[in-house]
């Protein structure tokens, strides 16, 4: 597909060519649903750590005898119906990360790029950085396209300049194109797409060829290569 480029200035400057396999896929929820649930999962601490009876602090005396007082009966002032007891079936440290298949986790990402572009939320700039690092320029360049809402900016490689330049700005967050967060690119309200990021996304997650660069169709794959002594022919295999 065929989409505008924009300056810094937010008009038309030119176009660029889209692979259809990273942004022009079919809606899948799951997948995006299994995505940022992992993600979510994996940021957990799971430092959350209650007492039982056992560990809550408190004498193991019976506070009082066992019939004739006509209260109910109690065992020790650790129990979980007191006040003050342990906890039960409460949480203990764990940790709460899982893995997801690759497969997966690369087809959803492609499927919220094609989503934003579907949306016409997502934008692709002519790249630029901030040699300044100052966080007024680089927010008068995002008032060019808009105002001031939840926006992702997906850079071509880790530009400490632009970075620093946007920490400031609270509703800004910035990705690698070869380091993309799914929760982020889903909950974004603009995505804003350097030009050279596109052409590598084009490469990082569209279809690999079955054939290297340099080698011509109707010539075997390197490795393929038969052993001297192999018959040439299926006749020479008969015989």
């Amino acid at each position: 597909m065929n989409r505008t480029v924009y300056s810094i200035d937010g008009k038309e400057k030119g176009s660029i060519e889209l692979d259809d396999a990273v942004f022009g896929l079919p809606i899948n929820d799951g997948v995006i649903w299994h995505a940022i649930n992992n993600e979510l999962a994996n940021k957990r601490l799971g430092t959350a750590s209650t007492k039982g009876r056992g560990e809550v602090h408190g004498s193991n005396a019976k506070p009082y005898k066992q019939k004739g007082t006509g209260r109910a009966r109690r065992g020790d002032k650790k129990s979980p119906v007191l006040v003050g007891g342990g906890t039960v079936f409460g949480p203990k440290p764990r940790d709460f990360s899982y893995s997801i298949p690759k497969k997966a986790k690369r087809l959803a990402l492609k499927t919220i790029l094609s989503l934003k572009i579907r949306s016409d939320n997502l934008k692709i700039v002519e790249d630029f950085s901030v040699e300044t690092g100052k966080t007024k320029d680089l927010a008068g360049i995002l008032r060019n396209f808009g105002e001031a809402e939840r926006t992702v900016i997906i850079l071509k490689d880790d530009d400490s300049m632009v970075k620093r330049a946007g920490a400031n700005i609270p509703w800004l967050s910035f990705l690698s194109y070869n380091r993309l967060r799914a929760h982020d690119l889903f909950y974004g309200r603009r995505v804003l797409l350097l030009e050279s990021a596109a052409k590598n996304l084009n490469a990082f997650y569209g279809a690999p060829s079955a054939l290297p660069d340099d080698a011509i169709p109707g010539d075997e794959l390197p490795g393929a290569a038969l052993p001297d002594d192999a018959p040439a022919t299926a006749q020479e295999v008969s015989e």
